[in-house]
């Protein structure tokens, strides 16, 4: 496989943010009680880790070592505030339902992690091409999550009627219900990605 496209699959498949790396479990077991809701948290993510991993590779030699850290965290800042203000601006809808998720992108360690592990180490096409693998990785994960979740808990999937909501578990909407999913998912991932 192209060295390329390994950095790609690498972040779906064998590094997954949450199926693999278990990264991310706060937005992760927070924002997916609909499939729409963890597709945008996922998109979200993504979008500021491809940034800033860009960002903190082009930077990475004027960077002194003793501050490499705060540095990748007011980097990763920057585009998080940048993408709160135009969710604000052009989704307000989703905004508010996503609500305090979209700062605390700010200290998610799945874009600190590929800041040190990857972006500081790597050029800057390369550390785009990790932002799109392990972005990838999470808003499917994510959207995955929420669309168990949701078909599971009230028959619908991205608000699309699947089966009546009577025949729905209301237990996996709430925060039981996505530990309970997360676990059989992980499980699940794994027995296949080892076999």
């Amino acid at each position: 496989m192209n060295s390329k496209l390994r950095i790609i699959y690498n972040g779906i498949v064998t590094d997954n943010p949450t199926f693999v790396l278990l990264l991310g479990m706060c937005p992760t077991l927070g924002t997916t009680s609909s499939a729409i809701n963890g597709m945008s948290m996922g998109l979200a993510t993504m979008g500021v880790l491809i940034c800033s991993n860009m960002a903190i590779s082009a930077i990475k030699n004027f960077v002194p070592a003793k501050v490499r850290i705060p540095a990748y965290i007011v980097v990763i800042a920057t585009f998080v505030t940048m993408l709160q203000m135009l969710m604000q601006a052009y989704l307000p809808s989703l905004y508010e339902t996503l609500g305090i998720f979209i700062p605390l992108i700010v200290v998610n360690c799945i874009l600190l992690g590929r800041a040190e592990a990857f972006a500081s180490k790597h050029s800057v096409l390369d550390s785009g091409l990790d932002g799109i693998g392990i972005g990838l990785g999470f808003t499917i994960a994510l959207t995955l999550l929420g669309a168990i979740r949701e078909l599971i808990g009230t028959g619908r999937i991205f608000d699309t009627i699947i089966f009546p909501e009577t025949f729905g578990s209301l237990v996996f909407v709430l925060a039981p219900g996505a530990f309970i999913a997360l676990g059989f998912m992980i499980a699940i991932f794994n027995y296949f990605k080892n076999r």
